[in-house]
């Protein structure tokens, strides 16, 4: 079974994002096996991947990683959740505890001061394999 994380904008995804990300959570495959869905609990991205997994995938156990600032948070009913930490260190809880991550950034360049991009960049160094749903629907991921 597979733990799977989300990062992405407080902007919320594309439309288009939002189908792949659909399409890829309910289609056998990469993401067959999904046992729980880790999400940091923001509005935007986070909230609609929670809904879309409650929706789908109604027996995933999802894992609230809320921020400490609710300014962002979206407040969502997870099976399990987290204490609320700071934005980098709760992200980095997120890729330790899963083996597979979607990220949704709000543009097409890697960027700093994001915490989509920094949240991939320390996937990336810890060496997990990661799915990129670019605004316009296209996708990389981190294996051949």
């Amino acid at each position: 079974m597979t733990k799977l994380g989300l990062t992405g904008t407080a902007k919320g995804m594309t439309r288009t994002q939002k189908a792949v990300f659909r399409a890829v959570i309910t289609t056998p495959g990469w993401y067959a096996a999904v046992s729980e869905f880790h999400h940091g609990d923001c509005i935007g991205s986070d909230e609609e991947g929670h809904k879309f997994f409650r929706e789908d995938r109604p027996t995933v156990q999802i894992i609230g990683h809320p921020p400490i600032v609710n300014r962002f948070r979206a407040f969502t009913e997870c099976d399990r959740e987290w204490t609320p930490k700071d934005y980098i260190p709760r992200n980095h809880d997120i890729v330790d505890e899963i083996e597979r991550l979607v990220a949704t950034p709000k543009g097409f360049k890697e960027e700093l001061r994001s915490g989509t991009w920094a949240t991939l960049r320390y996937a990336r160094k810890l060496g997990k394999r990661f799915l990129i749903i670019w605004p316009d629907g296209a996708t990389s991921r981190s294996w051949s």
